[in-house]
């Protein structure tokens, strides 16, 4: 029944139920970060696909309030964007740094196409955005890699 001999049929029982509760997580992990629709199969790309969920979930810790140094700021420039998301929640944090990243992930998408269609006021204007968006976090991002 089994490659180890030395295995009592309890302990295989108590195996299938481990493997239970880790497809619970991750089904449960996918859905909290929007990609349920995603299946995996193969031991490796669950593998794979928990390293993601960790490096999520550490990059939303970082910047948790727990994680400050100091009392609070006052509320950033960034607070004004209509889908910025007030609360202290890891969901809400999850969402405020899916908005800072949108300007770097939007140009890097486009980009391609300004090559075939140069339009030069395009390229500044998401230059500029992306300065402007640098410089509102970069001190978070110093914090994080000189504690």
């Amino acid at each position: 029944m089994s490659k180890y001999p030395d295995i009592t049929p309890r302990e295989v029982g108590n195996f299938y139920g481990l493997r239970t509760w880790v497809e619970y997580g991750l089904k449960q992990s996918k859905n909290e970060l929007g990609w349920a629709d995603y299946r995996f199969t193969r031991y490796e790309d669950i593998e794979r696909w928990w390293e993601i969920v960790c490096s999520a979930y550490l990059m939303v810790s970082l910047h948790s309030e727990q994680m400050r140094p100091s009392p609070p700021e006052p509320q950033s420039e960034f607070a004004s964007h209509p889908g910025w998301d007030n609360g202290k929640g890891w969901k809400n944090i999850l969402n405020n740094l899916r908005l800072i990243l949108q300007p770097f992930t939007l140009f890097n998408l486009i980009q391609p196409w300004l090559s075939v269609f140069p339009i030069p006021h395009l390229s500044l204007g998401f230059a500029k955005l992306q300065s402007i968006v640098y410089r509102l976090t970069s001190p978070v991002f110093i914090f994080l890699s000189h504690p």
